[in-house]
């Protein structure tokens, strides 16, 4: 049985789920302390928005288990959503509705709106409240979406693609501040992106998914310091890419091989002085990379794995 931490906002145990013969989700596992921003980052169809689904309770697990403040968002609908503000890919709304209408709406059914805070907001973000909602702009109809998921100041804040529809200055300025202000009032943002310089640059944890699968988890701090970019030059031209233990991805021809790689450094580098080499340059690579090589990685581990069978 899985025993929920008292921090966990989120708990996803070896979650799974399959649509005719495709894998969505394939064992997938992580934890969303409370507090934090935490990025879930992956290409278009690897599997975020499968995953949000069960987290909101739209989706009853085929195999495995979901817990939202250790609650069944299944079971207890009213229990999780009450204290969740959640903003879809889709960006679904009334669209006869102006403005000013669709947050008396919106209103109604959260006791905790902060009407104040939706004013705040809404000027915030340049809305017109005689403006209806057919005719906004897909930025503006974002930004209406973050507004209603924001104004009742939930505790948990879930944002599949937020920034689909804004453009970078919009992105930078208000989406990163508003994801900031919640985390740093205690709140928790649970977020996907395919756009991972966006998540570098506002989250505390990362979970990369690949074909329904993560990848890697984990504080991006930890992240970013146990991996490594490095420029590496050898005495004798290598006629194929060194095996270098923890790399996840080699380019480069003859003397000079760009290598991508995760560990202890200073026993990287040992290893590569014992293959007769030198480390002309060290780097810390930027997620999108870290995430490029990690995924292609397990891409050829797939196709080796189908080539044997």
């Amino acid at each position: 049985m899985m025993n929920t931490p008292s921090d966990a906002v989120i708990e996803v145990e070896n979650l799974s789920r399959s649509y005719r013969r495709k894998d969505a989700l394939k064992q997938v596992t992580l934890r969303v302390p409370k507090g934090c921003v935490f990025g879930l980052v992956g290409e278009n169809g690897a599997g975020k928005t499968t995953l949000i689904k069960h987290v909101l309770g739209a989706l009853k697990p085929q195999q495995g288990r979901v817990r939202v403040f250790g609650k069944d968002p299944v079971r207890d609908p009213v229990g999780v959503l009450a204290d969740v503000g959640h903003l879809s890919e889709d960006r679904e709304m009334p669209t006869w509705m102006r403005i000013r209408e669709l947050l008396r709406y919106i209103r109604a059914f959260y006791p905790n709106w902060d009407v104040n805070y939706a004013e705040q907001l809404r000027e915030m973000f340049r809305l017109d409240p005689a403006a209806k909602v057919k005719h906004l702009s897909r930025g503006e109809r974002a930004l209406a979406g973050l507004l209603i998921a924001l104004a009742h100041r939930p505790k948990l804040l879930v944002l599949d693609e937020p920034s689909s529809g804004l453009d970078p200055l919009v992105r930078r300025d208000i989406l990163g501040a508003i994801v900031r202000t919640v985390a740093d009032e205690g709140r928790t943002v649970f977020f996907s992106s395919h756009l991972l310089d966006e998540v570098e640059r506002v989250a505390d944890r990362v979970a990369m998914v690949a074909d329904g699968e993560v990848v890697l988890s984990g504080s991006l701090d930890v992240i970013k310091e146990t991996h490594h970019r490095l420029v590496v030059r050898f005495e004798t031209a290598q006629a194929r890419a060194p095996a270098l233990e923890g790399a996840l991805s080699v380019h480069g021809a003859k003397h000079e091989w760009t290598v991508v790689c995760d560990g202890e450094l200073d026993a990287l580098h040992g290893a590569i002085a014992k293959m007769n080499a030198t480390v002309l340059e060290t780097a810390t690579p930027a997620l999108e990379e870290i995430f490029i090589a990690r995924a292609s990685r397990m891409a050829l581990g797939s196709v080796r794995e189908g080539s044997s069978a």
